[in-house]
């Protein structure tokens, strides 16, 4: 959720290039580069990005090959199967049933084998059946039985109380499989009693490791002990500089293709300093915040790529329930008559992307083929379709609350977001409200965990799973860091809750649209966000490096950053 915005019809750039090869080769005449570099605006913050706190791209990202899965959003962010992890199969219907297999040289970088004890930590955080866990999501996973596996075993079994209509994507993924060995070390546990005590569900037991799940990854300046921190992947985190950069190194324990570089780095670097940064070589891949000088300034580079494509990820506003006036429904539609949504996609996204609309429905993608069918059925945005300070005004005024202050937090660094504030202020300021920016450089960190603000600007990385945005509009179980979810404004309808359960449990993909557009109504009646605009997205890289192929999903760039290979 703290992607550049967090996964996504095309809309190339003049010079965008043809999709490069998924595997490149060093030049025959010089040796290859040992080392390369790419941006990224945020600082990694956690080893683990699978709690509330942490869920965000600036983790995930970095994470994608030292983390690894039975399944990643590859090419396109088409579901993929990570055949070098694992296999999995769906054996039955009727109870869905699914096995999966570990691959018999899966090893931590540590040399701890991958097996049983991992994969019951991995269902102890994702079914939220064992208390404790701060888990981000537990969607799809807390309706599946426990897994019976034991110390060593390398098999294991889901097997489903209901239908599921995600099951492919439902297994352990990429940056969520985590080491169980150095979490059951903190409860003074061996492998076989950590097992038990999951399957004891013995949360008391798993006290010490819980915490340590939940609170002792987070990366505070430098990375902690490498003991704490293996790698399942190709490759493994080396150094973090803080404020600068991360090292990854190529994991000599790693049982699949050796990565085509050695090092890869990842500079943190500010959005409107990252062209520069590409024209001075200081790095060699770039994924900017979309805009028309940085387009213009990238198209003008000689020996670069450009590339550019609409993401998953989309922009909104959404509304804080717990602690502020939005609380009340006709503040919030005052608040959405006056927001310029228009006027925000013309100044900020046009200049881009010449073809771009409001974002009208927050779950369906516009460049899906079901948006159209979606939105028409929903009733899209009805009253909101259009800007009304003067209806706003007469909200404002009956309700007694003129002058109302209202804080709009977000990420900082972030030009287009301060710019969108500006243009929101500009028009809500007429209606009577008294907008502040509420900008803040760890709003992720501690502003949105906390609800310190009273709308919250920021984007929802995401992909073509319906089940994948169950928990933003779920209601959580209590309001506050840990029970949320990714519903941060804590937002709660009993029946977009009944709406969501039966679009999970829909496997039939032609009976979703009904559903999703159902939910899509709801939304707009009880106005529990404001959606803006679907993401443009901009990648841009040095020519002489093979391997790169930008992905619209949640995966980013990094998702196959094994196959980088500079010539």
């Amino acid at each position: 959720m703290a992607g550049g915005a967090l996964l996504l019809s095309a809309c190339a750039g003049e010079n965008s290039a043809s999709e490069p090869t998924a595997s490149g080769s060093a030049s025959a005449s010089a040796p290859a580069a040992q080392t390369v570099t790419y941006a990224y605006e945020q600082e990694f913050h956690s080893y683990n990005n699978n709690t509330t706190a942490e869920n965000a791209t600036r983790n995930a990202g970095p994470l994608q090959r030292v983390l690894t899965g039975f399944w990643i959003y590859g090419e396109n962010g088409k579901i993929t199967p990570n055949t070098d992890f694992g296999t999995y199969e769906k054996t039955s219907d009727d109870p869905l049933t699914v096995e999966y297999t570990i691959n018999d040289k899966a090893v931590w970088s540590d040399g701890t084998p991958i097996d049983c004890d991992d994969v019951m930590l991995w269902w102890a955080f994702r079914s939220g059946k064992v208390k404790g866990f701060a888990s981000s999501d537990t969607n799809g996973v807390q309706d599946t039985k426990m897994p019976e596996c034991e110390k060593g075993g390398k098999k294991f079994t889901l097997i489903y109380d209901k239908p599921f209509a995600d099951w492919h994507a439902n297994g352990p993924a990429t940056t969520e499989v985590m080491p169980a060995h150095v979490v059951a070390k903190q409860d003074g546990l061996s492998e076989e009693e950590f097992i038990a005590a999951v399957k004891d569900l013995d949360d008391k037991k798993l006290a010490k490791g819980i915490k340590f799940f939940n609170e002792g990854w987070v990366i505070e300046g430098s990375l902690p002990d490498p003991a704490l921190i293996p790698s399942s992947g190709p490759y493994k985190l080396s150094k973090l500089d803080a404020g600068q950069s991360l090292t990854f190194v190529a994991n000599d324990k790693w049982w699949g293709a050796p990565p085509a570089t050695p090092t890869v780095v990842e500079r943190f670097i500010a959005l409107d300093e990252q062209a520069q940064a590409l024209q001075n070589r200081e790095v060699q891949i770039v994924e900017p915040q979309p805009g028309p000088d940085v387009l213009n300034q990238l198209n003008a580079l000689e020996g670069v790529k450009v590339n550019a494509t609409t993401q998953y990820t989309y922009e909104h506003l959404d509304f804080n329930f717990d602690s502020s006036p939005f609380k009340d429904k006709a503040l919030r539609e005052a608040f959405a008559k006056c927001v310029p949504r228009q006027l925000i996609v013309d100044n900020l996204i046009k200049p881009v992307d010449p073809n771009a609309k409001t974002l009208d429905i927050r779950n369906v993608a516009p460049f899906q083929s079901n948006y159209d069918a979606v939105l028409q059925a929903s009733g899209g945005p009805g009253a909101y379709a259009q800007q009304d300070i003067e209806g706003a005004k007469a909200l404002l005024d009956k309700a007694g609350k003129s002058g109302l202050k209202v804080k709009i937090g977000y990420q900082t660094p972030n030009p287009r977001r301060t710019a969108a504030v500006q243009l929101i202020a500009d028009s809500c300021n007429k209606a009577g409200f008294k907008i502040e920016d509420g900008g803040s450089e760890d709003f992720f960190g501690t502003v949105m965990p906390a609800n310190n603000y009273d709308v919250a600007l920021f984007a929802w990385s995401g992909s073509s799973l319906v089940s994948g945005w169950a928990s933003t509009f779920t209601t959580p179980k209590k309001c506050d860091g840990e029970s949320k979810g990714n519903n941060n404004g804590c937002y709660s309808s009993k029946k977009v809750d009944e709406l969501v359960a039966q679009l999970n449990s829909t496997v039939d993909v032609a009976a979703q649209d009904p559903i999703i557009a159902e939910i899509e109504k709801n939304l707009w009646t009880d106005l529990a966000t404001i959606p803006l605009f679907q993401h443009p997205g901009l990648t841009a890289w040095d020519e002489t490096l093979q391997g790169v192929v930008p992905n619209p999903a949640q995966s980013t760039i990094t998702w196959n950053m094994d196959k980088w290979a500079m010539s």
